[in-house]
């Protein structure tokens, strides 16, 4: 179980939208509620927490993430400002960046990451290699979904066309072919098994289809939908389930409702959400061992 935790202004910036549509209480909802929330939902389970360094810098973010990594929850980085373009930056800039957030989760829980996972899901071959310098254990970026690409894709020409482009960067078409289960990567051909000093623990998606099992498709799609999905996963040797903070929030929690209009998981109910995902979590922790990513990366790197 992992959630990136980007706060609203990414989401703004993703649609186009001005960040000055939210205010103070809606840019501490993902301190102050999400985390709170998603630790009831991991009831005392391993968890991993993927934090943005500027957000970091934020005492509310701190507190959250003090407390969520007393818990037991793994503290990832999500890099330090959360750039979408940054698998394009210099290999100086990526470092920078990288090197940034580092510091920033270390000064707020005591521990450095040992994990990352790229802004966007967005890998390129500098971006691993910086990833691969700092010494860490293991990247989460790998997300080969077709339906996820292609609605991506369409809603970033839509952006462009209505006159408020995304700040968004769409990948390579290679990361459709990228292995589904975890890899070591090539450092110059991300999305190719090689033999990177690190383990990519891609995101889950179903055989075939390439349906993506996430808490976006848990909260939102036809239970039926789902749960023949999850029938197709559960014999996979890692169950990765990935959601974001904005999963375990609404409308109600003070969102702003033009995010809410175009990011429209935002008025599902929190509480069909909640219940959705924990029968979710009970199914993994019925067909698996809870695990961090950065537990999963140490049992499964030998035999890669």
């Amino acid at each position: 179980m992992s959630v990136d935790l980007d706060t609203l202004p990414h989401y703004l910036r993703i649609q186009g939208l001005d960040e000055s549509l939210i205010d103070g209480h809606a840019r501490t909802l993902v301190s102050k509620v999400a985390i709170d929330r998603c630790l009831e939902l991991f009831d005392g389970k391993p968890a991993t927490f993927f934090a943005i360094g500027e957000d970091v810098l934020d005492p509310k973010m701190t507190q959250g993430l003090q407390k969520a990594h007393a818990a037991g929850v793994e503290i990832a980085s999500h890099s330090f400002r959360h750039d979408y373009a940054l698998s394009r930056r210099t290999p100086l800039q990526i470092a920078d960046d990288l090197a940034a957030a580092q510091e920033a989760i270390e000064a707020a829980v005591g521990v450095a990451p040992v994990g990352f996972r790229a802004p966007g899901y967005t890998l390129s071959p500098q971006l691993l290699q910086a990833v691969a310098n700092l010494g860490l254990t293991y990247d989460s970026s790998a997300f080969p979904a077709v339906p996820y690409y292609s609605a991506k894709a369409l809603v970033m020409g839509a952006l462009r066309v209505a006159g408020r482009p995304s700040r968004a960067v769409l990948d390579t078409p290679r990361v459709l072919f990228a292995p589904r289960g975890p890899y070591r990567p090539d450092l110059l051909a991300p999305y190719s098994k090689g033999t990177a000093p690190l383990v990519e623990l891609p995101m889950m998606v179903a055989p075939v289809t390439r349906l993506p099992f996430i808490g976006t498709f848990v909260t939102q799609l036809p239970w039926a939908v789902v749960k023949a999905t999850y029938a197709t996963l559960k014999r996979d040797a890692l169950l990765n389930f990935e959601l974001h903070a904005i999963d375990v929030l609404d409308v109600s929690d003070g969102v702003p409702r033009a995010l809410a209009t175009q990011q429209r998981d935002l008025n599902v109910p929190v509480r069909e959400k909640l219940k959705r995902l924990k029968e979710v979590f009970a199914w993994l922790w019925s067909d698996g061992e809870p695990v961090t990513l950065a537990q999963a990366s140490q049992r499964l790197a030998p035999g890669l």
